[in-house]
């Protein structure tokens, strides 16, 4: 087995052709021999004790990783002895020389008596710690003195697919889903193993591979089988499958009058599944619910709460180590309601009645995933139930997987607002990691952005948002600028000027996006449906909070969502502090200005300009930016591989186009409103509302 897996490694890196399959695994020669002799002489031998199947996957990845960087095989033996210059794995529950302890999943990478000493409290530890020597040698970086200790700062670090058992992904721009369960358990895709390989590589340990609108048919024995064949791929990389709950699958699976969480037969039912899937996955992760939201079931329905439908659950996990998340994406369709309220209302009330086993999954803004939204009213609320933060990776209002949104500052901007929850200093990230109010679980999700597609992402620059997750994952404090940089150096080049060049543009992507597309704290315009270009005129929708007038309230005086006080008073569920930055025009930050006030169009902004002029500068010169985007990326073409630089340019050319689309629209729409001219110097759009109107008819397919 151990021989398989290591020339399955080496077959995965003898392959030539870019085509974004590797992602930031690409293990390349070394170009600079100097450095890669060094490397050379640190690793003329893998020493490894015992047979545990992640230590074994650990000395493969290195081997395979060695050998392609620096050109050589390099043995892996099972004692060093009195050998130097080697790379010595192990399990060790010692605190290094300042007495920097690990937790179970961190790792010491030392190098000391001229050995290279990779440890962790647990073996999964190591792996990590094997991930990150490669990524030192990856980044070419001087391992001659490291000393580098390293542990996860959240427990659970999982992607969310929302894949179905059709094979199609609910927001899935890259392709159908990795799962091929029409071929499972018989037939394991090589796939599998490489996606594993790539989460282990930037510390995801868990992946829920269901979507959150479950099928019930993932609590059937025929299912169960499928999920514990994954589960068998992705266990020597440190990684626990989830599963999405259908909440009424006691009465459409187990034949049950009921599925009240109350009930004895149903909580025995539960109890019962639970014993059923440990008996096929011991590992079993856990599950992850969507109750009672967007017309999904749960334990409204018979008149209980979310507590008790969560708590249940967890009363079925007890004898394992299995966890519930419960996401508190919940809203009722209220017109005279503001959307914005709506969880924390509900999950509020509830704080320290759910189960030691539930965390409350919670989105990063209060709405949708928007382009950008304020921190979520929660995270600082709840100081009795831990809280896991939920990002979206795949660009469901970010433009698909044409548009190039590197997400890195998005959640930065969520994990560093300051909730004030316990004074000055109380960030989202230590709400998160536990440290603000001594959570004794923690977690972090992302909803993938993966599919089929050869690159795994559609656009070849959406990868980045994979990578930077599991970066900010295991430890929020690393810059967007040291993630973006470590991307581009593992996976386009190591030439210097075009690894700053794109790092630039990375850094930029986000804020051109909003600029063109939500300037200013407007929110929820994108197109109705499938969520794709403008639409803000949308005023018909089968719920009022799905129409985008619901949301930007334009009229002849202004535009903006007033959530003060003499609002919808949502304002009031931050605290006091966070309440003072955002309450007035004059010190609400801009990029959230229309999100708490409806703000006349003549008023004069801390820019210079009227609301108006600002609010048109914004989507001419986002548009604008998408041409500078063009030409930065052009002047990398000598350094990045070619087939890799042609789809990024492509789709750069759709974006430039689509941007133009997004500026004449929402231009022209809110024009009607403000009813003042364009200001100088841009010029008036060439077409006419009527004619963007029908060209996002087509978009649409109506």
């Amino acid at each position: 087995m151990k021989k398989l897996l290591i020339a399955l490694l080496l077959l995965t890196y003898s392959a030539h052709a870019d085509d974004g399959y590797r992602l930031w695994l690409k293990y390349d020669l070394i170009k600079d021999a100097a450095r890669r002799d060094t490397y050379a002489r640190s690793a003329q031998f893998i020493a490894v004790s015992g047979n545990n199947p992640i230590l074994t996957t650990a000395a493969g990845e290195l081997q395979a990783g060695l050998q392609g960087l620096v050109g050589k095989a390099i043995p892996i033996i099972t004692n060093a002895g009195n050998r130097t210059g080697g790379i010595i794995l192990s399990v060790s529950t010692a605190p290094n020389a300042d007495g920097q302890a690990l937790n179970n999943e961190g790792y010491r990478i030392s190098n000391r008596q001229n050995n290279i000493f990779i440890a962790g409290k647990t073996e999964a530890g190591v792996l990590y710690g094997v991930f990150a020597l490669l990524r030192q040698l990856q980044t070419q970086q001087p391992i001659t003195s490291l000393n580098l200790t390293s542990n996860p700062k959240v427990q659970y670090r999982l992607l969310n697919h929302w894949d179905n058992v059709n094979g199609t992904i609910e927001r899935g721009y890259a392709g159908s889903s990795l799962w091929k369960w029409y071929e499972l358990p018989e037939r394991l895709d090589p796939r599998y193993r490489d996606y594993a390989r790539a989460n282990a590589s930037i510390g995801i340990n868990g992946t829920v591979v269901n979507n959150v609108n479950a099928s019930p048919r993932f609590m059937t024995g025929e299912y169960l089988q499928k999920v514990a064949a994954l589960a068998n791929v992705f266990r020597p990389y440190g990684i626990r499958v989830y599963l999405s709950v259908y909440f009424p699958a006691p009465r459409t699976v187990g034949g049950l009058k009921t599925a009240d969480p109350l009930d004895p037969e149903v909580r025995a039912w539960w109890a019962n599944k639970v014993k059923e899937i440990y008996s096929v996955i011991p590992d079993f992760g856990g599950f992850l619910v969507k109750a009672n939201s967007e017309g999904e079931p749960g334990p409204q329905d018979y008149g209980r709460n979310h507590a008790d439908g969560a708590n249940m659950l967890a009363e079925a996990l007890a004898p394992y180590d299995g966890v519930v998340m419960w996401r508190s994406f919940v809203y009722k369709a209220d017109p005279k309601g503001d959307r914005f309220k709506a969880a924390y209302e509900e999950f509020k009330p509830l704080d320290g009645q759910f189960n030691k086993k539930v965390l409350v999954q919670v989105k990063n803004g209060p709405i949708d995933f928007q382009v950008r939204e304020p921190f979520h009213p929660l995270f600082g609320a709840m100081p009795q139930t831990p809280l896991v933060m939920e990002f979206q990776l795949t660009q469901e209002y970010l433009g698909f997987a044409t548009h190039m949104v590197y997400e890195a500052p998005l959640f930065k901007e969520t994990l560093e607002s300051d909730t004030y929850a316990n004074g000055k200093g109380s960030t989202v990230a230590k709400v998160v990691d536990g440290s603000l109010h001594g959570y004794q679980i923690t977690g972090m999700a992302g909803v993938a952005n993966t599919g089929s597609d050869r690159n795994w992402t559609g656009h070849t620059m959406g990868q980045a948002n994979w990578y930077a997750f599991g970066r900010l994952a295991w430890d929020h404090t690393l810059s967007s600028e040291v993630i973006a940089n470590e991307w581009v150096q593992m996976t386009l080049t190591n030439e210097p000027k075009a690894v700053k060049t794109i790092t630039d543009l990375m850094l930029r992507s986000r804020e051109v996006y909003a600029s063109y597309t939500n300037p200013l704290g407007v929110h929820h315009i994108m197109g109705y449906g499938i969520h794709y270009g403008p639409e803000p005129w949308l005023d018909k929708a089968p719920r009022p909070d799905w129409r985008h007038t619901y949301y930007h309230r334009a009229d002849s005086v202004g535009i903006g969502f007033d959530r003060t006080a003499t609002g919808s008073n949502a304002l009031s569920q931050y605290t006091p502090e966070v309440q003072k930055q955002w309450s007035t025009m004059e010190t609400c930050p801009l990029p959230y200005l229309l999100w708490f006030h409806h703000v006349p169009w003549t008023k004069q902004l801390r820019t210079g300009r009227t609301l108006w002029d600002e609010f048109v500068t914004r989507y001419y010169t986002g548009a604008d930016s998408v041409r500078w985007m063009q030409q930065q990326w052009a002047q990398v073409k000598p350094a990045v591989d070619p087939e890799i630089f042609e789809d990024v340019a492509g789709r750069l050319a759709v974006q430039q186009k689509e941007a133009i689309w997004w500026r004449d629209a929402c231009v022209l729409y809110f024009q009607q409103f403000a009813r003042r001219p364009i200001p100088a110097p841009f010029k008036k759009p060439e077409r006419t509302l009527e004619e963007v109107k029908r060209l996002v008819d087509i978009y649409q397919m109506r």
